[in-house]
């Protein structure tokens, strides 16, 4: 069986789906490997590398998996052979036409998102693992951005005070945000309407924000945060601006899969932050948790800096594609039996992530989707 890398196109995308370390282990179990040329330049991975690896370059798009970062754009999906496999991030619940043109093409995808949130998957959830460079990344933009020292620091000239950081979500994004932000000495808070992270939060140093919005707990299934009522909403919304007003930072990663970003973090809780303050909307793809986020800019507004960065992985894409290419390993581990794809379709992690498969939209979520906007 072969498995093939094309070369990423999405503006920005410097990630590669595997890397040599990776593709030296796939190769040793039998199978092949062609990457398309310069595939890994840009997650500093020259095409000698994967030649000494044990693969071959050539069309990215020849194998009988072909193993992708970002969703595939039209022209790409013209390069996938009938019955060939597609696995990546698809965004299944958005990307309505990327769905029906594989269908159409009978490509049988799967798409990282979509991988059932079970433990014998988690070396697969590529969510978890792009996530973790997000909150990462997230909390030295905000220490570059912030006009302030963000640890307490005492001088001769005097005690500088550590800066005050409110972290929206603790799901991986979040956590890994303030674990980043504590170690550069920052004073930390994170909210929730999870109940169940509060301990997470705690062991990592950070206090848990709680409110009162008379709400016991707000969490889905597979760990993720439930959509609030409009009433839950705005009462969250007018206590979230009273606290957000005694803070330097915010870094925001509240999302639902499948919708619109949670707003969070309103026009007047902008107002109520001091001059010089920042704010790190990770939401920003969906729509964003700040009211006055502008999505891909860094905008200065009510005297506040509001980023909302887009594809933070790819830019810490050497980490970035070595985790991503684990987890497209662990999940080729199921796929692979004897060197020869074998896909059981009865396995929960196969199904799950199944998305297009017979000319056919087979997950739920994508086949509502792609019916609501057809």
């Amino acid at each position: 069986m072969n498995v093939s890398v094309p070369k990423e196109v999405a503006a920005g995308e410097r990630r590669v789906a595997l890397v040599p370390e990776v593709v030296e282990r796939l190769v040793q179990n039998g199978l092949q490997a062609t990457i398309e040329p310069g595939a890994g330049e840009g997650a500093h991975h020259p095409d000698a590398a994967y030649e000494q690896a044990g693969a071959s370059t050539g069309d990215g798009f020849s194998g009988d998996v072909v193993a992708k970062v970002a969703p595939p754009t039209s022209e790409e999906i013209g390069r996938l052979a009938k019955g060939s496999v597609l696995i990546g991030f698809l965004q299944p619940l958005t990307a309505s036409d990327t769905v029906r043109a594989l269908a159409e093409r009978g490509v049988t995808s799967f798409a990282m998102e979509a991988i059932p949130r079970i433990t014998r998957a988690q070396s697969m959830d590529a969510l978890s693992s792009q996530a973790t460079v997000s909150g990462y990344r997230a909390a030295l933009i905000v220490a570059q951005e912030l006009p302030r020292f963000f640890p307490m620091l005492t001088t001769a000239a005097g005690t500088i005070r550590p800066a005050k950081v409110l972290v929206l979500g603790a799901g991986v994004a979040g956590l890994q945000a303030i674990a980043t932000a504590r170690r550069l000495g920052a004073v930390v808070q994170a909210f929730d309407v999870r109940s169940a992270v509060k301990e997470q939060i705690e062991s990592l140093g950070a206090r848990f924000l709680e409110l009162d919005m008379g709400l016991e707990d707000a969490e889905a299934a597979g760990g993720y945060a439930r959509q609030l009522t409009d009433e839950e909403q705005q009462r969250q919304r007018e206590l979230l601006a009273e606290e957000i007003g005694k803070m330097d930072a915010v870094i925001s990663t509240a999302a639902v899969p499948g919708r619109r970003a949670p707003l969070l973090v309103t026009e007047q809780a902008v107002k109520n932050m001091s001059p010089g303050s920042v704010i790190i909307d990770l939401a920003a793809e969906t729509g964003g948790n700040c009211e006055l986020t502008e999505p891909g800019q860094t905008v200065v507004k009510e005297d506040v800096t509001i980023a909302g960065p887009l594809n933070l992985p790819a830019t810490m894409p050497d980490h970035a594609s070595s985790l991503y290419s684990r987890n497209i390993q662990s999940l080729l581990e199921v796929m692979v039996n004897e060197g020869e794809l074998s896909l059981d379709f009865e396995d929960e992690v196969i199904a799950g992530a199944c998305i297009t498969r017979d000319g056919q939209i087979v997950h739920e979520g994508a086949r509502n989707a792609a019916e609501v906007t057809a």
